[in-house]
């Protein structure tokens, strides 16, 4: 009978460790970091990392984009090898994930690490 007890409670002990790992593994809403332009532009925070989804709106010059996400406009740098093959247009949704760079002579950018098409 104490080799059974024993055994049922080694059994309910690795079953929740089990869980627990598993659980631990999945990664939640709250990991990606989603914000908007309007948060950012509110409460610039330099090298914060930043996920944003909405439009490239124009082109300002070398690697430099207008974006928006409905809340508002913001200068983001896009490296060349970052940008993706397929074409794109001001319809097109995308999304950048990169850091919030703060400088006192200028508005706050976000320079891009990576620009995923949404579909």
């Amino acid at each position: 009978m104490k080799t059974q007890k024993t055994l049922l409670a080694l059994a309910l002990v690795t079953a929740a460790s089990v869980s627990f790992s598993v659980h631990a593994q999945i990664p939640g809403p709250k990991d990606r970091n989603t914000t908007s332009v309007q948060e950012i532009l509110a409460q610039p925070k330099d090298d914060q990392d930043v996920v944003v989804q909405g439009r490239l709106l124009r082109k300002l010059g070398d690697e430099k984009f207008l974006f928006s996400d409905g809340t508002g406009e913001i200068t983001v740098e896009i490296d060349d090898d970052e940008m993706p093959r397929d074409p794109m247009d001001d319809n097109t949704t995308v999304e950048l994930r990169g850091e919030v760079d703060v400088d006192k002579n200028r508005a706050p950018e976000i320079d891009v690490d990576s620009v995923r098409i949404m579909r």
